[in-house]
Formats: C-alpha cells, sequence, structure tokens
C-alpha cells in the first residue's frame, strides 16, 4: 500500500497572518502605521472574518496594538517596553545557555557551530539582511530548543514576534552584522568549553550591548 497522507490546505486566516507579519518586518507597514480591516481585505481579494482573525492572532503577539483612539496600529517600541523585554531576556537566555551546556550533546554544539560558520558566509557573500538576521536569531533558538525545558522555551517563543521585531532595527548601523557574529562566537567559545559562567557572562554583555545598540537607534531617529 502506497505511503499516501492528505495534506490540509492551509486556512486563510493563517496565510494572511503570515503575510501581514511579513509587511511589518519588512517594512511595508512601519510602526504606527493603521491597520485597517476593509482595506486589507480589499487588498487581499477576502471577507474581513479571516482578515479578523489574523489581526487577532498579531496582536496577540504584541505586533498590532490599540492605540488610545481605539485604532489598530503595528506597535511602536517604547523605551520602557524595550528595557523590560530585554530584562526578561538577560534573565532567560544567561540561564538557558547554562542549562544546555549541561543539557547539550556534542552533535547539537557542532549544530550551532555549523550555524556560526554558515553565518559568517552569508556576512562575506553580501546576502540580504533578512537572512543574516534570520541566522542570528536561530543562534539564540537553537540554544533554547537545546535545554530541553518546554517551560523555558515557552516563555520565550511568548517573546519571540516582538524580539525577532527589535532585531529588525536594531540591525541597523555600521558593520552590525560582523559585530553580531563576533559577540555570538564569543558565547560559542565557552559554550564549546562547557564553560557555563563565562558562557553566561558571554551572553549578558552580548545582550546589554544590543539593548544599548537597540536604545541609540531608537534615540536618535
Amino acid at each position: 500500500m502506497n505511503n499516501f497522507t492528505i495534506e490540509k490546505p492551509i486556512p486563510y486566516y493563517e496565510q494572511f497572518y503570515h503575510s501581514i507579519k511579513e509587511m511589518i518586518f519588512e517594512g511595508k507597514y512601519k510602526p504606527g502605521d493603521r491597520i485597517i480591516e476593509n482595506q486589507l481585505a480589499k487588498e487581499f481579494n477576502v471577507s474581513k472574518s479571516p482578515i479578523r482573525e489574523a489581526i487577532r492572532m498579531l496582536e496577540h503577539e504584541g505586533l498590532i496594538v490599540t492605540d488610545e483612539k481605539s485604532k489598530m496600529i503595528v506597535y511602536e517600541p517604547t523605551l520602557k517596553d524595550v528595557e523590560e523585554i530585554y530584562f526578561c531576556r538577560k534573565a532567560l537566555e544567561s540561564f538557558a545557555v547554562r542549562l544546555m551546556i549541561q543539557k547539550a550533546i556534542d552533535e547539537e554544539i557542532l549544530k550551532i557551530e555549523d550555524l556560526l560558520k554558515e553565518t559568517e558566509s552569508a556576512i562575506q557573500q553580501s546576502k540580504d539582511s533578512n537572512t543574516i538576521i534570520s541566522m542570528n536569531a536561530s543562534f539564540h533558538n537553537l540554544i533554547i530548543e537545546y535545554t530541553k525545558n518546554d517551560r523555558l522555551k515557552k516563555q520565550l517563543t511568548d517573546l519571540k514576534s516582538i524580539m525577532y521585531f527589535f532585531r529588525i532595527i536594531n540591525f541597523q548601523g555600521e558593520n552590525r552584522a560582523t559585530d553580531i557574529l563576533n559577540q555570538h562566537k564569543n558565547i560559542f567559545s565557552h559554550i564549546k568549553n562547557r564553560d557555563e559562567e563565562k558562557a553566561a557572562e558571554a551572553m549578558l554583555e552580548h545582550l546589554q550591548m544590543d539593548l544599548d545598540h537597540l536604545i541609540k537607534v531608537l534615540t536618535t531617529k
């Protein structure tokens, strides 16, 4: 008997969720821009129902918010938001790298090393920023994945979309790709040596430098 499986079609609302999210990440919709259901329904040539559900999902992730006039807009980072989220990241990710060193097998650590080599190659080949940003996110995601702690993963997954949004904004500036890669390499050098203390310190230092740069970008616009 053939191994035949029926693939379920992706629901409309999920397709629109991904499309709108991509438009936000690519800057078609900028922070503070209004999101209008009728306009999106016309643009996609569909009813408002799947658009409304897609927007609800993006609201849950924090990428769309309701302003003081009850209008839906693209999330616009405030310094308070940024500082609070990085406070959480520093606490969770410094612990995550310690736990990952305890739990990860050698093959998993090699996967992180391979990712860093691929990232360096992408930078040398001047690949597009979205590719490199995605690779930078993968570095952190692999560390979290290899903790093998579902509760910890959930805490950071809840921040995933906002953190990616911050990464896009934070990529501005000369030599940012190389700077971030070098910081990741520093963290990894301690992971490879299975030095929990130094790896956690390097992660905290990296996230603090990330925060400092992001605040600089947000306050010099």
